[in-house]
Order: structure tokens, then C-alpha cells, then sequence
């Protein structure tokens, strides 16, 4: 592959600018700029080539103002050109089983695992591709407060579950880059080891800064004090039935 400083400094360049972008304008994408997007997703890494990922374009508008409610209220989801739906997908690969009169094992642990990990390598690429093109986007991870829903919307089958959902259009806003932890605690060195404390510190004041620049002073929290409230309760603790629902019993 030939090597081009140029495109080298481009693509780094992309790759550090992401933002969440919430606010759209009402331009479309062209049938051409979405299928591009998708394309450049299946592009992407699959364990095994399974290619356990399928994304529902949902275009109904009934059905988007449905999943902007479903989300936890989030307008964008309606407002976006487009939103994509991400499902992790094993029921292609259990007609595939089924084509060759053989059995998929249902509730693996590790195809669970393949076919979360392949959806978000899929979604990540399309996510690049669009900002590549002056896109904005936003995951949106709220679907999974009401799978059951969500899945009924869709007609989602057993051996299908939505991840997230993808707000993409053009932006109507420029919000700043939101600082990442620091890489040298992110990378460790040969094995594990706790974050140095000091630079944890110098972080949360970053992001406190961060967050009483952006809201006008109207938010003043630090990054360790908002993990700690997400961390601290449980999580959607009803993904775990919604999934024994779905053929996923994590054998």
C-alpha cells in the first residue's frame, strides 16, 4: 500500500476531531453518501468473515418520532436526514446452519461476544466515512432502555438484538472536542497497572472546565464524579431477559 504523508495527516486529523453532533439541518443525504457509509462499514474487521451485523435504515416517520421516545426522548433521533438502527445479527449465520442441516448452539457466550464486537467495528467505520464527507453523527445508545420495543418495531427475529441506534445528517452546530483521558494511562506498559492518581485529578478538573465552558456554568461535574453515578447503579438490568428472549442465555 502506497504510503502518502498527506492523507496520513488528513485521516489523523479526522480521526481526532469526532464530536456528537445533535443538531441537524434539514439537507439529506443522497442515496449515493449512504450507501457509501454502508459500504465502508462492511469494510470493516469481522471475527471469522461471520458478518454478524444487520442496520435497519428507519425512514417511517411515525416510526422515528416512536424511537425518539423509546431513546429516552432525545429529538434528534426524528430530526437527523438519517437513523440507523445497528443489531447485532446471528440469525443469518443460523440459516446458515440451517442450510447445511446443522444446529447453531443457542446462548454462546462467544457469538454474543463476535457479533456485538462486529456491529460496533461496522458502525465505527460508517461513522468515519461520514464525518469524512462533512457528515455529523451521534450514537445513540438510549434504544436499549426499551429493546422489547424497539425490537417489535423493527421486527426484530430471535438471534437479533439492537445495539444502538446512528443519528447522521449535516450539522447545525460546531460543539468543542470533548478531552479524552490522557493516552499514557490509557496504554499501559507489559501488564496492567492503576491509573496514577495526580493525572485522574488533572482530568477532572479538564473536564470540569470543559463542562462549565460549554453550559455556560450551568453544569459542574468532573469525569470520575459522573462515572461514578452511571457506575454505581445498575445499568438496564432488564438486557438480561430481553436477551434470554432473543435466544441469548450466555452458555
Amino acid at each position: 500500500m502506497h504510503h502518502d504523508p498527506a492523507t496520513e495527516a488528513s485521516l489523523l486529523k479526522l480521526l481526532g476531531s469526532h464530536r456528537s453532533i445533535r443538531k441537524f439541518t434539514d439537507q439529506p443525504l443522497t442515496d449515493t453518501q449512504l450507501q457509501a457509509i454502508i459500504h465502508a462499514g462492511q469494510a470493516a474487521a469481522t471475527s471469522s468473515f461471520v458478518q454478524a451485523r444487520s442496520v435497519i435504515r428507519v425512514r417511517n416517520p411515525d416510526a422515528r418520532e416512536q424511537l425518539v421516545t423509546l431513546s429516552g426522548g432525545q429529538p434528534y433521533v426524528s430530526s437527523a436526514a438519517e437513523f440507523l438502527v445497528f443489531c447485532a445479527d446471528l440469525r443469518r449465520a443460523e440459516q446458515c446452519c440451517e442450510r447445511h442441516n446443522m444446529t447453531m448452539p443457542a446462548g454462546m457466550t462467544e457469538a454474543f461476544i463476535i457479533a456485538t464486537v462486529d456491529v460496533a467495528l461496522m458502525a465505527q467505520n460508517c461513522v468515519i466515512a461520514a464525518e469524512a464527507m462533512g457528515l455529523g453523527a451521534c450514537y445513540i445508545g438510549g434504544i436499549r432502555n426499551n429493546p422489547s420495543e424497539v425490537s417489535d418495531l423493527l421486527q426484530l427475529p430471535q438471534q437479533v438484538y439492537p445495539v444502538f441506534g446512528l443519528c447522521l445528517g449535516y450539522p447545525d452546530q460546531s460543539p468543542e472536542i470533548k478531552p479524552r483521558l490522557p493516552a499514557d494511562i490509557i496504554m499501559k506498559e507489559d501488564v496492567w497497572s492503576d491509573d496514577d492518581p495526580g493525572t485522574l485529578e488533572a482530568y477532572d478538573d479538564t473536564i470540569r472546565d470543559y463542562y462549565q465552558t460549554r453550559t455556560g456554568g450551568n453544569k459542574n461535574i468532573s469525569w470520575s464524579e459522573q462515572v461514578s453515578g452511571l457506575m454505581a447503579e445498575k445499568t438496564r438490568p432488564h438486557m438480561r431477559a430481553f436477551l434470554q428472549e432473543q435466544g441469548f442465555e450466555m452458555k
